[in-house]
């Protein structure tokens, strides 16, 4: 599985079968940062361009060395968004052999809501799901394997950093009057949002997915990733205001120095930490479990299940 995104190109190799859990077997990530490769006039540049490429090139060595059978592949916001992203995909594609396939943001959240579904099981009811990437936010609600609602709104942490926090992109400390706007912002987009979500009723279950939930829960004393993807982990409304009051008032070079932050997306922590609680404010919801699947394993799950309807 090969996940184009806005920060990082994925390759994640599994051992799956329909029916059977996909187990991880090998994963890489290249830091490429493509959203930031994207101008003003919404155009890649080239310098983008090349990146992306080597990446691919690299992934397509890798999988061919790990004995792949099947390479999915995908992009999600950054290059959906770019004028040139269509010309830049066929570019690679006759470079590279490797068909991305650009997928919208309502389906990357039915594919995350699929996902979470199956780690949780029908015992789960009504759930809710919200995933933080680097461009978008994804929420999806339902009772089944494919939501009631699933929603895509501009509010990615990196996006939101780029737009109201410049300065933390440098290493340095967020402006307080730029997160209170960011908030308003948040909360404005995510008001008639919450309304369709809510619409089937109140959710039985809350789960939130994607490295920068992840990171967040991990500041607020969730457990670390060497204690295994089924150790029970969770992020609440309060945990999150206490660490906004943190995080608001140190600079990102800093962050990038404590145990379960990224140094690569620690500028990121302030915007997504006021997008999450922006978040869980407008859906009332007081805390979130954290799922360890998301867009990736949807994909693989999905197409597990069209492989099973072929026979």
């Amino acid at each position: 599985m090969l996940d184009v995104g806005s920060n990082t190109v994925h390759l994640l190799v599994v051992e799956a079968h329909r029916g059977g859990h996909p187990t991880p077997q090998h994963d890489d990530r290249w830091l490429l940062r493509l959203a930031e490769h994207v101008g003003d006039d919404d155009v890649l540049s080239k310098d983008g361009e090349k990146a992306l490429l080597r990446a691919v090139r690299k992934a397509c060595e890798q999988a061919e060395k790990q004995g792949c059978d099947e390479v999915l592949a995908l992009v999600t916001s950054a290059i959906r968004e770019a004028r040139n992203g269509m010309e830049v995909l066929d570019r690679v594609r006759e470079k590279t052999g490797v068909e991305l396939q650009v997928t919208s943001g309502e389906e990357e959240a039915r594919l995350t809501f699929l996902a979470v579904r199956r780690w949780f099981g029908w015992s789960a009811g009504r759930l809710l799901v919200l995933d933080i990437g680097g461009g978008s936010l994804e929420l999806a609600s339902g009772l089944d394997e494919d939501p009631d609602a699933a929603l895509s709104l501009p509010l990615g942490a990196g996006r939101m950093t780029r737009r109201f926090l410049p300065e933390a992109r440098t290493g340095g400390r967020p402006d307080l009057r730029a997160l209170a706007e960011l908030d308003e912002h948040a909360a404005d987009l995510l008001k008639p949002a919450a309304k369709k979500l809510l619409a089937g009723g109140p959710p039985d279950l809350v789960a939130a997915t994607s490295k920068t939930f992840r990171t967040l829960a991990r500041l607020t004393g969730a457990a670390p990733y060497s204690a295994g993807l089924r150790a029970p982990r969770q992020l609440t409304l309060d945990g999150l205001g206490q660490l906004l009051g943190f995080v608001a008032r140190i600079e990102s070079s800093a962050l990038a120095e404590l145990q379960g932050v990224s140094p690569d997306r620690a500028h990121q922590i302030p915007g997504g930490a006021v997008v999450a609680r922006a978040a869980m404010r407008a859906l009332d919801v007081p805390s979130v479990r954290i799922c360890p699947w998301a867009l990736r394993e949807g994909v693989i799950l999905r197409r597990l299940d069209s492989l099973e309807d072929e026979r």
